[in-house]
């Protein structure tokens, strides 16, 4: 009997196999095809983008900071240079516990709670990649200790670093500035202008003054080096390289000898003094004070240090030649007086009777005089020399606002003068159109009155001043002021002198001119406002006193510098230049509160002068001037003050 199970059909088993298989290679030829399109595109098309990725893994680009360029004085003085030192630093990512490691750390070196503080601000406005200074100026035993301890302090390196050093400490401060770190705005500015990409490496900046004006010149071109780096990310070759370019080097018009002897001259005094060349507008003088020492902010100021500069009632930080507002007072007449030449309004032989006062049409009020009964006759060359209030008085009047102004302005007043350095206000040369504007008033003629004695509304800076005299002493001619008088490249070591600019010029008649000039030059003379300052100097000076109110005094009261707080007292101004033939020199002098410009003013432009032009040294050695007291914050001279204001009056006393 057969039986009825049917035996296993080999074929059709067969062939299913073969089908299932069929299947599974169409699948892998599909995945195969798959990786390999995935390989063309990674190999192929992406080749350039994923070496780069595999170089940078093991390139990296490091930046080599340009040495920064140097400052020095029109003598060859250095003003601002650059030394290595040894740095404490540490790169908070590399470090598992930070307050333990310095610590530690403390126990080699000094670490000083200023250094801490220092660090932690740092810190803060840091990435936490980036190394930051825990201690810098360390000397070669503080480094030898720790470059022996130095397996102790994963993340922790000893380096060597330019630092910026200004040799004269405060002398100049205004003038040469300062640099310190780069902060967010500074990065902002920098990524702005496009220059973020050569400040690699770079932590400092100009903050002030010809530092930072001159930022671009000074700070060089940015190096790199290309090396080759292991698995711990150590270097372990350089595989190329491109030296970074030195910043360029400045020459000063500026003499720093000049520049202390106005200084001293100053003593504990506040105010500001500014000299220029008239006849290229170079700067040669350019003081401020109280001033500060410029290397406090180098390495970052520390909060003591910070706020005694900056809540000092003295004001050390404000740069006064081109900053402090004041009112020109009586150095404004020979501007006023050239006004009224050029407008044929006071030609020669026109005098007044001054009888101690001046009084407009149908009003009973008195625009007193300085001297109580007057002057007598009066022409111009004498109002100038005996700087009579009423004759002026009566030559803004005649003249109006409009026509004044537009005269002046010609000087520089009411506008910037355009110096090298940042920072400049314009000062205020009132105009009704101006009034209406601020006050939403209308312009009175008694306003007109006091503007005609550099008093009101009328405000200039000490570089205004300073200008104007130098334009008057240059015949019309202005030339704009500046500091830098060469720059140096320091790769090749040629030197480009700045070119003078006119920035205007004023046509003038030479009998005007020539009036106003011996006017100026009477003043000097026995029976001048500065006689003093002109006794026995070898040389001819043309100048003019003033002095400028600080609070108003009532019609019928008497000005008594005794009995009113000495931040309450008139300012002393004085102008001048020399020799008045053949002007050399021009300057402007303002001391806060000093009261008459020919006792306070008039001596420190004189020893200026005599050092100029005859190399002679003040009577007092310059070597006592390191015994002057000075203050823990470094500032020099000055006691508490209130801010420099102006009381808009009708009253002067010269």
């Amino acid at each position: 009997m057969k039986s009825s199970r049917e035996l296993k059909n080999y074929q059709n088993e067969q062939h299913n196999f073969k089908l299932r298989l069929s299947v599974l290679g169409f699948f892998v030829l599909i995945a195969f095809s798959a990786l390999a399109a995935r390989f063309y595109f990674l190999q192929i098309n992406r080749y350039d983008y994923y070496q780069t990725l595999a170089e940078n893994n093991r390139i990296s680009i490091v930046p080599i900071t340009p040495n920064r360029g140097l400052i020095s004085d029109r003598n060859g003085v250095v003003l601002a240079h650059n030394f290595f030192v040894y740095t404490l630093e540490i790169t908070p990512s590399k470090v598992e516990d930070l307050d333990a490691t310095i610590s530690e750390m403390a126990r080699l070196v000094e670490v000083s709670p200023n250094d801490l503080k220092r660090f932690k601000k740092q810190k803060t406005e840091s990435h936490t990649f980036e190394s930051i200074p825990l201690r810098t100026h360390l000397n070669e035993v503080e480094a030898a200790k720790f470059a022996v301890n130095r397996f102790r302090f994963p993340g922790v390196e000893l380096k060597s670093r330019l630092f910026r050093h200004y040799p004269l400490g405060k002398q100049g401060a205004h003038m040469i500035g300062y640099i310190g770190r780069i902060n967010d705005k500074d990065f902002a500015d920098l990524a702005e202008n496009d220059e973020l990409s050569n400040y690699k490496g770079t932590d400092h900046i100009g903050k002030s003054g010809i530092e930072q004006s001159y930022e671009s010149v000074l700070h060089g071109t940015t190096g790199f080096q290309q090396v080759e780096i292991d698995a711990d990310g150590k270097a372990v070759r350089v595989l190329s390289s491109q030296a970074p370019t030195s910043g360029s080097n400045l020459i000063l018009s500026a003499d720093s000898k000049l520049q202390e002897i106005a200084e001293t001259a100053f003593g504990e005094r506040r105010g500001a003094l500014v000299a220029i060349k008239p006849s290229t507008g170079e700067v040669l003088a350019f003081v401020s004070m109280p001033t500060f020492d410029s290397n406090l902010f180098v390495d970052g100021i520390d909060v003591e240090n910070w706020k005694l500069l900056n809540d000092s009632l003295d004001k050390p930080l404000i740069n006064r030649p081109l900053r402090g507002v004041y009112p020109p007072g009586s150095t404004f007449k020979p501007f006023a007086a050239l006004a009224g030449l050029e407008n044929d309004k006071r030609k020669p032989p026109f005098s007044i009777y001054d009888s101690g006062f001046y009084t407009l049409p149908n009003s009973a009020h008195r625009y007193r005089d300085w001297k109580p009964g007057g002057h007598g006759n009066v022409d111009m060359r004498k109002a100038i020399t005996i700087s009579c209030d009423t004759f002026f008085y009566g030559l803004a009047v005649e003249l109006g606002i409009e026509r004044l102004t537009n005269f002046v302005r010609h000087f520089g007043f009411g506008r910037k003068s355009g110096i090298d350095i940042a920072g400049e206000v314009g000062g205020l040369l009132p105009t009704p159109e101006w009034k209406q504007r601020r006050f939403k008033q209308p312009w009175y003629m008694g306003e007109t009155v006091i503007v005609g004695i550099g008093q009101g509304y009328t405000l200039a800076t000490p570089m205004q001043l300073a200008q104007a005299t130098a334009i008057l002493a240059n015949r019309g001619v202005a030339m704009r002021p500046h500091l830098v008088s060469a720059i140096t490249n320091a790769k090749s070591g040629i030197s480009e002198a700045t070119q003078a600019i006119i920035s205007d010029k004023i046509l003038l008649d030479e009998n005007n001119s020539e009036i106003v000039r011996l006017g100026m030059v009477d003043v000097t003379l026995p029976g001048g406002t500065a006689a003093s300052v002109g006794a026995n100097a070898g040389y001819s000076i043309a100048a003019k006193t003033g002095t400028a109110q600080v609070v108003g005094i009532k019609q019928n009261e008497k000005y008594n510098a005794n009995l009113i707080d000495e931040r309450h007292r008139d300012h002393a101004l004085f102008i001048a230049y020399a020799p008045a033939e053949d002007p050399k020199i021009a300057l402007a002098v303002i001391v806060e509160n000093g009261g008459h410009g020919g006792s306070a003013a008039g001596p420190i432009a004189r020893k200026v002068m005599d050092y100029y032009l005859l190399g002679k040294l003040p009577v007092v050695e310059l070597a006592q001037a390191s015994e002057q007291i000075t203050k823990p914050n470094g500032i020099i001279g000055g006691n508490p003050a209130d801010p420099i204001v102006n009381a808009p009056e009708d009253e002067h006393y010269d």
